[in-house]
């Protein structure tokens, strides 16, 4: 009998371990047709930056990102936090402000880059467009369920690029990290889609 019960509290014991050691699955969920407006701007979102991206690329031969990321820690470029977006800690009203603070920050990186080379002016216009209707988005939703600060985030201090070349590293610095924040604020979405 105490055998029996010895096991079953050690069964308890590892059932509630693991239930502790699995990813948290958010307290709320989103509607479905925010979700797909989300991957369609997210999606809009990364073919302007890649086009971007791949012009930086094809003219001024900047093709590697990781070769400017000590060039981007110079001139201040900075990124946006997503910590209330990740697996451990996802929360609804927290990655909902982290994402929208990120594409105002983005939106002003991107003002920052103005005048980086007059082809690649109508890309940067669409990129700016683009982003500002996603945040534009994602604040409604904030909105409507009640999440919204009083004040919308400003874009905080911008880098300043001194140089042609500056600010065409930095074109290419933005459109990585823009890329990389989209990854993942898309699987945040994802978790919170209604089951």
């Amino acid at each position: 009998m105490k055998l029996t019960a010895l096991q079953l509290l050690l069964w308890q014991s590892a059932l509630w371990l693991v239930q502790a050691a699995a990813p948290l699955r958010p307290t709320s969920s989103l509607p479905q047709s925010f979700l797909l407006k989300c991957l369609e701007q997210m999606r809009k979102v990364q073919a302007d930056g890649t086009v971007l991206q791949e012009r930086l690329c094809a003219t001024h031969k900047l093709c590697h990102a990781e070769e400017l990321v000590l060039l981007g820690h110079a001139l201040g470029i900075p990124q946006p936090p997503l910590s209330s977006c990740s697996s451990q800690a996802l929360q609804l009203t927290g990655c909902l402000r982290q994402l929208h603070s990120g594409l105002v920050l983005y939106q002003g990186l991107l003002q920052a880059l103005a005048g980086i080379t007059p082809e690649l002016a109508p890309t940067l216009d669409m990129l700016q467009l683009d982003i500002s209707d996603f945040a534009l988005n994602i604040w409604q939703q904030m909105e409507e369920l009640g999440l919204a600060q009083a004040v919308p985030p400003s874009q905080g201090t911008m880098p300043t690029f001194t140089s042609a070349f500056e600010r065409r590293a930095g074109g290419v610095l933005v459109a990585s990290n823009l890329q990389s924040f989209l990854e993942l604020a898309y699987r945040a979405l994802r978790c919170f889609a209604k089951p």
